[in-house]
């Protein structure tokens, strides 16, 4: 690598930066996360695989990739008492606490004010905190991919998407289209289909989606201007607030006066063009949504560590 390559290099991955999305209520998971902490914390602050928490199972796995002091924590202001002690250490300009969960859409926009001020050339991967993934080491190697393409291409948001190995009815697919290097185009999303139209997707090559995505902070607001402009207009005009002491009560303004909005439907489903899809390969991944799922997956570590024991 010549010394200009090595520069840029070094340069590029210091813009590089994580979100962990944590603001979420944990619906479905409450009867069991009740079982475990004698109270409706949700499954993000709760230790569902093993001694740890998934949020701090997250961060771990996130620390992997980004720099922890470029790493944002999405949060909502009601799970205060679920998150105080996780998130004690965590400067509170890395701490994205929002008056209430009002959706997906609102919580990636909130996130991006903010890393705008912080950086404005900031490349960013978002990480939901309820995921679970067997093979670390291959996750780290394929977002640092999806980092490079996104840097490489930045227009484009680079979307992980897991390769398939069930007719999986419950998981959004994402339609993979022509071949652009390490990536591909997306030719459209599926959301929850039914199991016959699940086991077609399967059977063309087609991904679940994982939620995780890297793009620039410029390419991600391209994005909510071409789909949400009136969400987008109502936080460029409290710019100003956030990141300061008035950034809560412009905020709950913010929310107050708009619908939730959900990102995957509102934004990403129309904006095939600005996207690309990375296939996650050998990543042992579930999402942990719902308690099948995560007692699937506690089968699988039990066994997995039964066999090396």
């Amino acid at each position: 690598m010549t010394h200009h390559k090595m520069t840029k290099s070094i340069s590029s991955r210091a813009h590089r930066w994580g979100i962990i999305l944590a603001g979420g209520d944990g619906t479905r998971l409450l009867p069991m996360t009740r079982r475990i902490n004698g109270d409706d914390r949700p499954k993000q602050f709760s230790a569902v695989l093993g001694g740890e928490t998934l949020l701090d199972q997250t961060r771990r796995r996130v620390a992997e990739i980004v720099d922890p002091c470029r790493t944002l924590l999405s949060l909502t202001a009601k799970h205060e008492p679920f998150f105080r002690k996780q998130a004690a250490a965590v400067p509170e300009q890395l701490l994205l606490i929002q008056p209430y969960n009002h959706g997906t859409a609102q919580a990636i926009l909130f996130s991006l004010m903010r890393l705008r001020k912080l950086d404005p050339d900031a490349t960013v991967a978002y990480f939901p905190s309820d995921h679970y993934f067997a093979n670390g080491s291959a996750f780290t190697r394929q977002i640092q991919d999806a980092f490079g393409e996104a840097e490489r291409r930045p227009p484009n948001v680079v979307l992980l998407g897991i390769e398939a190995d069930a007719p999986e009815e419950s998981y959004g697919w994402i339609e993979p289209g022509g071949c652009l290097g390490k990536v591909f185009a997306v030719t459209r999303f599926w959301e929850k289909p039914s199991r016959t139209v699940a086991a077609s997707l399967l059977d063309q090559g087609c991904l679940w989606n994982s939620f995780v995505m890297v793009g620039r902070v410029s390419a991600f607001l391209e994005l909510f201007r071409n789909t949400m402009p009136e969400l987008l207009a109502a936080f460029e005009a409290r710019q100003q607030h956030i990141g300061t002491s008035r950034e809560h009560a412009a905020l709950t303004e913010i929310y107050n006066s708009t619908a939730a909005g959900n990102f995957s439907t509102q934004v990403l489903s129309t904006q095939t063009r600005h996207l690309s899809v990375l296939p996650g390969r050998n990543l042992g991944w579930s999402d942990l949504g719902e308690p099948n799922r995560v007692s699937a997956v506690q089968e699988r570590v039990e066994l997995a560590y039964a066999q090396t024991a």
